[in-house]
């Protein structure tokens, strides 16, 4: 079955014919189709559903939408929503004229974030799974069928942030993947392979858990 998917991102379009091999997974720019919704949501699923109703009042399809981000709780869950803008302690949510900087400038910005937060002291109450620097991914994906056909899973992957920039490790993945280290595979999310990363990652739950439902479709 073809199933658009709300976003450019050619690494989730490749995650997500990982996922589900059996369809056809199309992404607006593989039509030529503009497609920029502005997220105003406060939360992955907000988000989630912004995109997947914007593209489907499009194509009139089914839609897969997604909203990801890193959450580090020691950060009180930040950059969280705002991953993809985060531009360091000074814009948390993003540069106000809505200009990004680079990956590789965003992990090194929330590793010395992170850092001067421990040294500081002064951290938040949260279930710190894997000590100080515990960190997981969030994604909320939503199947859209129709108005009044919705489906929605949020699915989370735990690991811990390095403590140095230096230490990131891997080509896999994308994103903050370098730098997000997995005590239970002593290895980065971008160091393991994409069928060990499908098999626990948020994305990878998020979609399991809603599989069923897309195969009846």
């Amino acid at each position: 079955m073809k199933i658009y998917l709300a976003t450019n991102n050619k690494n989730k379009k490749k995650e997500m014919v990982e996922l589900l091999p059996n369809h056809l997974i199309v992404i607006p720019s593989d039509e030529g189709i503009e497609f920029n919704p502005e997220e105003t949501g406060t939360t992955f699923y907000e988000n989630s559903l912004i995109k997947a109703k914007a593209l489907y009042d499009i194509v009139h399809y089914p839609v897969i939408a997604d909203d990801s981000g890193i959450c580090v709780d020691a950060l009180g869950g930040s950059p969280g929503i705002y991953s993809s803008r985060y531009a360091g302690p000074k814009y948390p949510r993003g540069k106000k004229n809505g200009t990004k900087i680079s990956q590789e400038e965003q992990n090194i910005f929330l590793i010395q974030e992170l850092n001067d937060a421990i040294k500081k002291g002064n951290l938040p109450k949260a279930p710190y799974l894997n000590g100080h620097r515990s960190c997981h991914y969030t994604c909320a994906m939503v199947l859209y069928a129709g108005p009044d056909r919705i489906f929605i899973a949020q699915e989370t992957f735990e690991g811990t942030l390095i403590d140095d920039i230096k230490n990131q490790a891997g080509t896999g993945g994308f994103g903050y993947d370098p730098i997000v280290f997995l005590p239970q595979n002593g290895k980065t999310v971008a160091q393991i392979s994409a069928v060990e990363k499908n098999a626990i990652s948020h994305r990878g739950k998020a979609v399991r858990a809603i599989k069923g439902i897309i195969d009846k479709l």
